[in-house]
């Protein structure tokens, strides 16, 4: 992990490693799983193995081949095999899972066959089978497959158009279950075996029918909801024609809509959240007591505008520092969230690098006072930096270096801004994704 230099670096390291570590992929799996015999113990359900002819695991998602690993550790030679993709660069070595590597966060023709790979497999296992499904954030963009009528090429334009818009994770993922054969409990209707889902969730409040775009989760969104989204926004005539016949069809009803709520075949599905951004959190609140700090965790998640989120955040130092309020120095205020960033300019960044570099403009000249913002998958947006680390001093360097740092928060172009200024954070990846993580620490 390269964090930059500051006279506060160990300290740093140490809060976010625990916060990674209390949410890794591998060891939530092996927490969530456990075998007695022939008897799986999934949460408080039990599953008996002798009732099953084949057991098989498949997933999506940037942090299901660690996941994947530890169902094999788990199953050893009872499970018959098993498929996931992950992100490009996230995949690790496997005994009986394949791992393939498509794109993300815009889909493309690698995903489009793993997918394809996928929704076979499932289709395959009758009712004597168990189907385990692993997911983790990026599995939306990792499975493409479009419904007739629907290209890659339009799922990418559409994807690309929502990124940019500034619509939220949720939406984007309304839209996603719209255009899929997969997504909004398709991968559940496919199938005839029992299916247990075990979820890493980068969804605040874990929302099934939101991680992923819910494969096996009743979806309770709708074809005019789509259309509404992309209304709102103004990007319905953007996207292409066929994407907006497509939904037309679907508000009309003469395209299936996705299961909903209280449908039969959901009695054989179970869902498992195995961890979240709220595990992240409290271990990075716990390692912050531990070193000596006040510390609180900021009761809402953050979400909105990455950059105004940033200054809202970093607008805390100064009350802290004028009225002790809501904590008296030294002090440490922790909290996840996921925001969002509306582009308008042309430049490379992503939303933990606006947030911070926001902060770094409301916090200028506050002496001891840094802001941290990290993607616990350890990209943030199309970089290879996790996110950004600042102080109050950044402002003040970014004068003495020329570096316009108001001005490539405003063109979206805050990443080699932060390289200049040697404010980035590097972990590669993580082997976990559940949103983002942000430090406010006063010292």
């Amino acid at each position: 992990m390269q964090i930059p230099p500051s006279p506060i670096r160990p300290l740093l390291k140490k809060l976010i490693v625990r916060g990674l570590a209390a949410v890794d992929a591998r060891t939530a799996v092996r927490r969530a799983i456990s075998r007695n015999g022939e008897e799986l113990i999934i949460g408080r359900r039990r599953y008996d193995l002798r009732r099953y002819e084949r057991v098989v695991v498949v997933g999506a998602g940037k942090a299901t081949a660690p996941m994947a690993r530890a169902v094999e550790q788990r199953l050893g030679h009872r499970l018959q095999g098993g498929f996931v993709v992950v992100k490009h660069g996230h995949g690790l070595p496997t005994k009986r899972t394949v791992v393939a590597e498509a794109g993300h966060p815009v889909p493309d023709r690698s995903g489009q066959r793993a997918a394809a790979r996928l929704c076979a497999m499932a289709a395959e296992l009758g009712r004597r089978d168990l189907l385990i499904v692993l997911l983790s954030g990026g599995a939306s963009s990792l499975l493409p497959a479009p419904v007739a009528g629907v290209t890659l090429a339009d799922k990418q334009r559409t994807t690309e158009k929502l990124l940019r818009c500034g619509a939220t994770i949720r939406e984007i993922n309304t839209i996603r279950k719209h255009l899929s054969r997969i997504k909004g409990g398709r991968l559940a209707e496919l199938t005839e075996a029992t299916v247990v889902t075990l979820i890493l969730s980068d969804v605040l409040g874990d929302d099934l029918s939101a991680i992923a775009s819910g494969p096996t989760a009743p979806d309770p969104t709708t074809y005019q909801d789509a259309v509404a989204i992309l209304k709102r926004y103004r990007i319905w005539q953007a996207v292409p024609q066929r994407v907006r016949q497509h939904l037309d069809r679907g508000r009309q009803g003469l395209a299936n809509e996705t299961p909903k709520p209280g449908s039969s075949l959901f009695r054989r599905v179970r869902h498992h959240i195995v961890g979240n951004n709220a595990t992240a959190v409290t271990a990075v609140t716990h390692a912050a007591r531990e070193a000596g700090l006040r510390t609180l965790v900021h009761t809402l998640a953050l979400t909105g505008e990455a950059r105004e989120a940033g200054k809202r955040f970093g607008a805390m130092a100064r009350n802290i520092l004028r009225e002790g309020i809501p904590l008296q120095r030294p002090c440490c205020v922790v909290a996840g969230g996921e925001t969002t960033v509306t582009v308008t300019g042309k430049g490379t960044g992503g939303r933990a690098q606006e947030f911070a570099a926001a902060a770094a403009l409301e916090i200028a000249g506050l002496a001891k006072v840094w802001v941290v913002a990290i993607g616990t998958d350890g990209t943030d947006g199309p970089t290879d930096a996790a996110g950004a680390v600042v102080d109050g001093d950044t402002v003040a360097r970014s004068q003495r270096l020329s570096v316009d740092l108001k001005g490539a928060l405003k063109r979206n172009n805050t990443y080699p801004a932060l390289k200049k200024l040697h404010q980035l954070i590097h972990t590669g990846p993580t082997g976990t994704n559940v949103n983002d993580l942000y430090l406010l620490l006063v010292l």
